[in-house]
């Protein structure tokens, strides 16, 4: 699929009065509520229609939330509009984005499952790139066991991930906590059900280069 016809389909899903994931943050994001401080300057990866952008928000961060739809970023701003926040939105095809260098403290990156193995290379590299030394990494996605519930995400099991794909990709960075669980999500009608998940949390060391 083109990215073309991808950013077409995905503005076909949020094209509706509800939002398709909900607007409650995803639950493992809120539980790293103790690791945000307000004016840290945060990025949401393919953030869709907000809630994960404009939660942090509402935690007193400064957030980028970037995304290839633009039926969903406009569904952002109307979402942090009525919870009373701000965030920055950009319309980006991430891949070709540039992440740039050192500019978070935080990146939160909540099933962006779409990309296929090359793109989700290049995205892991990006992320590493882009935050600053210290910056964290919140990421949650669907394991290989995912394909049998069928309960959201790719069909693709290449897209999915497993603990030692996380830990080779994110090697030079320190792993504060890596997780693999089922457990059951309610995230509008999108996510739904028993679900295969893995949890990372993981920190670019202080001293880290920016490559």
């Amino acid at each position: 699929m083109t990215a073309t016809a991808d950013t077409a389909r995905w503005d076909a899903r949020y094209a509706t009065d509800d939002y398709v994931f909900g607007t409650a943050p995803n639950a493992f994001l809120a539980a790293q509520a103790h690791r945000l401080r307000p004016g840290m300057h945060a990025l949401a990866v393919a953030d869709g229609e907000g809630r994960n952008g404009v939660w942090l928000a509402g935690q007193g961060l400064r957030v980028l939330s970037v995304d290839a739809s633009a039926v969903g970023l406009e569904k952002a701003a109307r979402l942090a509009a009525a919870h009373g926040v701000r965030i920055d939105t950009e319309l980006a095809d991430l891949s070709a984005w540039d992440w740039g260098s050192e500019r978070f403290d935080l990146i939160a990156a909540i099933f962006i499952q779409f990309a296929g193995p090359a793109l989700r290379e290049a995205m892991f590299a990006g992320m590493r790139r882009a935050l600053r030394p210290g910056g964290l990494l919140l990421l949650q996605g669907y394991r290989t066991a995912q394909i049998g519930y069928g309960t959201g995400g790719p069909a693709q099991a290449e897209n999915l991930y497993e603990e030692a794909l996380l830990r080779e990709a994110f090697a030079g960075m320190e792993i504060l906590h890596l997780h693999s669980h089922d457990s059951v999500i309610e995230e509008g009608s999108g996510h739904r059900g028993m679900s295969a998940l893995i949890d990372l949390v993981a920190r670019k060391p202080p001293s880290a280069p920016a490559a």
